[in-house]
């Protein structure tokens, strides 16, 4: 049976792989709309995804204009197109997720993060959460459940069958921060050092006693589709809008951050070591 990928994840297989074949051609996207009598907007939005569908008749015009014979390729796609609709669970959660972040999750095998002031939100407690969204602007007791709610509900994919391997980048300056009560405080730290025992999960703490290093720009998660697109994307989140980066000197820049960062951070161990001495701090 085909794996059932996010609504989110196929349009971008489908707008990437109409891209690829486009530009193998050596076609613009102003010349394959003269092509097919179609404004050169219509190719664009298709390849952004901003057209969220795309008719089968349409579809096959495209194939058939970047000379795509693979039946298996063609069918693969058509079911991207069919299925491109479907909402997942975060869709009832629009505020917390405005830019489908879950939707990439639930489909990428390694998750590669860097983290400067905070617990990253897949490894955050219910209480230390809360006490994050009370602090960035005034929300109501109900909105703050509901964004509390859809981030635990996000973790699990950390806990299925076939997890994605996640490794953290975490900043000593997110363990020394307090956020909520020190009871809040030491129940989250608490909660790093079992999710760090999980076959799945790396933590890496970069401590201050390293200095400046190569992540001193903030946060941000690369995320890995080897079975699905054989590429990789950036997540960065900002106050005002979420941006996925794609291209290939943009990824080849954070892989180089991140790999820079995470040489400067303590092994496995030493981080583990360091969270337990931020414990006893909080419990001295």
């Amino acid at each position: 049976m085909p794996r059932s990928y996010s609504p989110s994840v196929r349009r971008r297989r489908l707008s990437t792989q109409l891209r690829k074949y486009r530009e193998r051609e050596k076609l613009t996207a102003a010349k394959a709309g003269a092509a097919l009598g179609w404004p050169q907007q219509k190719i664009s939005k298709i390849e952004s995804g901003e057209q969220k569908r795309v008719p089968a008749t349409e579809l096959d015009l495209l194939l058939d204009l970047y000379k795509v014979e693979d039946s298996d390729e063609r069918e693969a796609l058509h079911e991207c197109a069919r299925l491109a609709k479907e909402r997942g669970w975060w869709s009832k959660y629009k505020e917390a997720f405005p830019g489908g972040l879950p939707d990439f999750e639930a489909e990428t095998s390694v998750i590669r993060t860097y983290e400067c002031q905070v617990i990253p939100g897949l490894l955050q407690t219910p209480t230390y959460a809360e006490a994050i969204f009370r602090a960035y602007k005034l929300r109501s007791d109900e909105e703050i459940k509901q964004l509390v709610k859809a981030r635990i509900e996000r973790q699990h994919i950390l806990n299925r069958v076939d997890p994605p391997d996640y490794r953290a980048v975490i900043d000593e300056a997110a363990l020394r921060r307090a956020v909520g009560s020190e009871e809040d405080m030491t129940q989250q730290l608490r909660h790093l050092t079992h999710m760090a025992s999980r076959h799945n999960i790396d933590i890496y703490v970069l401590p201050f006693a390293a200095g400046a290093h190569a992540a001193t720009l903030g946060s941000f998660a690369v995320m890995d589709f080897p079975d699905l697109l054989d590429e990789s994307i950036v997540y960065v989140d900002t106050a005002t809008s979420t941006l996925y980066l794609e291209e290939e000197h943009e990824l080849r820049e954070y892989n180089s951050i991140l790999s820079r960062a995470q040489a400067s951070a303590l092994d496995t161990d030493k981080s583990l070591q360091l969270i337990n001495d931020a414990i006893r701090s909080l419990e001295e």
